[in-house]
């Protein structure tokens, strides 16, 4: 029978005492999903500021098609990017199957459709106000792009944070892609999988209280920077 007592007082411990091997785990989970929203929001902010103000045909397409990616399927995703980075694959030379490249790939994959769409929605009210203004003073479209997303860049921020928290918690993908290898690609959300299956509670149970205060500390600063978008300036 198993102790839960003792399991959270050792996942405790183990926090308290900065646990060599809980810290790596989590100082590369950190890095992966940083990464990972880095490069995703110099793809997704663009493409969902573009897609917010210019009409072209084939746009109500790629806005729908935008929408659908938002639900892709992590393991499908992990599927592919491992098929093309095996031996076999087209990037099989390139050796970054197994390697946190590899899952940095993969969460690219699945949070650059989330980015992009809440950018379009997000940037579209915004521009319904001041695409007259815009006009009127002749501006070209990089310096509009440009424009409204500082001018939006609090809710941008938010948005980031929710592609934060999708790769902070994508367990899926990375493991088909990164091989949960230890020292190397094991990732909380990995490692609590594995080491629930194995009946060692105290290791997941310990990643899983970081994890959920990773969480609640992103919803929460989500939350706070709603409050000060949406209060009304003096």
């Amino acid at each position: 029978m198993i102790d839960f007592t003792e399991a959270f007082r050792l996942a405790f411990n183990l926090i308290i005492e900065i646990d060599n091997g809980l810290s790596e785990i989590v100082i590369l989970s950190l890095q992966i999903s940083f990464a990972a929203v880095f490069i995703a929001s110099f793809i997704g902010l663009p493409i969902g500021a573009m897609l917010a103000i210019f009409r072209f045909p084939g746009r109500s397409i790629i806005v729908v098609m935008l929408n659908a990616l938002m639900g892709l399927p992590p393991v499908v995703v992990g599927l592919i990017v491992y098929l093309l980075l095996s031996r076999s694959g087209p990037f099989g030379t390139l050796g970054l199957l197994f390697t946190p490249t590899a899952m940095i790939i993969a969460q690219v994959i699945l949070i650059t459709p989330i980015i992009a769409a809440l950018t379009r929605q997000s940037i579209s009210s915004l521009w319904l106000q001041y695409s007259d203004l815009f006009n009127s003073f002749g501006t070209g479209p990089l310096q509009t792009i440009t424009t409204l997303l500082w001018d939006n860049k609090y809710s941008l921020v938010t948005i980031l944070l929710a592609g934060f928290g999708r790769a902070i918690a994508e367990v899926g993908a990375v493991m088909i892609v990164g091989g949960n290898i230890d020292h190397v690609t094991r990732v909380m959300t990995t490692t609590i999988a594995l080491e629930t299956s194995r009946g060692d509670l105290s290791l997941a149970l310990g990643l899983g209280i970081i994890l959920l205060i990773i969480s609640l500390s992103v919803n929460i600063t989500a939350h706070l920077i709603n409050e000060i978008t949406l209060k009304p300036k003096k």
